[in-house]
């Protein structure tokens, strides 16, 4: 499934319109924390994270994960500052007024899994 796809069945608003090819990458699963070590430990490369946790740290986490987008859940929404670094470093971000667990429940629904291991 697309970041786009998931966007739009999610109803999200898009932090960083100016990342239209970003829009457009297969998702190759999920994950959820608030923990950015646990991210770095355990997010799949070109996943979605979601997270409530805004501040730049979260990009920096999801560009080294090579993660495809972050989504922030309870209406979070980053800084301008954040959304550019954000656009800069190729990371989608999206916020949802939804609970981070009504969110993962949504996306495993429409297929998206985690990184078991």
């Amino acid at each position: 499934m697309k970041v786009s796809e998931v966007a739009e069945r999610l109803g999200l608003a898009c932090l960083t319109p100016e990342l239209a090819t970003n829009a457009a990458q297969e998702l190759t699963g999920g994950y959820a924390s608030d923990l950015l070590s646990d991210v770095l430990a355990h997010a799949p490369r070109g996943g979605v994270l979601v997270t409530i946790q805004v501040h730049m740290n979260v990009v920096a986490v999801a560009s080294h994960c090579e993660l495809a987008a972050v989504i922030f859940a309870a209406g979070r929404r980053p800084d301008a500052e954040m959304r550019q670094k954000a656009t800069q470093e190729g990371v989608g971000l999206y916020s949802s007024p939804e609970a981070a667990f009504d969110i993962v429940g949504t996306l495993y629904d429409l297929g998206l899994r985690g990184n078991a291991r």
